[in-house]
Parts: C-alpha cells; structure tokens; sequence
C-alpha cells in the first residue's frame, strides 16, 4: 500500500472503517464527501458554542473526524 494512500486513509478516517483497502479514486471521492460532512458538522458545533464557525469548518474540511473529535470534547465558551 502506497503510504500517501495509508496517510489519506487515516486523515480521513476510512482506514478505521473501511473492511478492505480502497482504490485512489474511491478513497479520494469518500474521502470529500465525509470531509465535507464533518465540515458542515463542525460549523453547526461550533456556532452553537462559541467558537469560530469558519475556523472550524476549514478545520472539519482537512482534518475531517480528527477536528469533529477535538470540537466534541472542547468545552462550551460563553
């Protein structure tokens, strides 16, 4: 496995759920469409506690799960 793919994978957090290796168009074409999702995600957690709503998305768009994870367990601002 190439390690820009095994990168990929992690960043994305495929390579957590996915049951087989997945092939660079898929992988990459997933990898998006979660990314996105986790920066929508990111927004909304983040406007609802006081964080900056376009740090977070940016930071949902690249880190995807990993910036989810980290706005989840921050605490609320006021």
């Amino acid at each position: 496995m190439d390690s820009l793919q095994l990168a990929l994978g992690y960043l994305t957090g495929l390579q957590f759920v996915a049951a087989t290796s997945l092939d660079w168009p898929t992988l990459v074409a997933t990898g998006l469409l979660v990314n996105t999702c986790d920066a929508i995600i990111c927004r909304i957690v983040a406007r609802n506690n006081g964080y900056p709503s376009r740090l977070w998305t940016g930071l949902g768009f690249v880190f995807g799960v990993w910036a989810v994870t980290a706005l989840m367990l921050s605490p609320k601002r006021a």
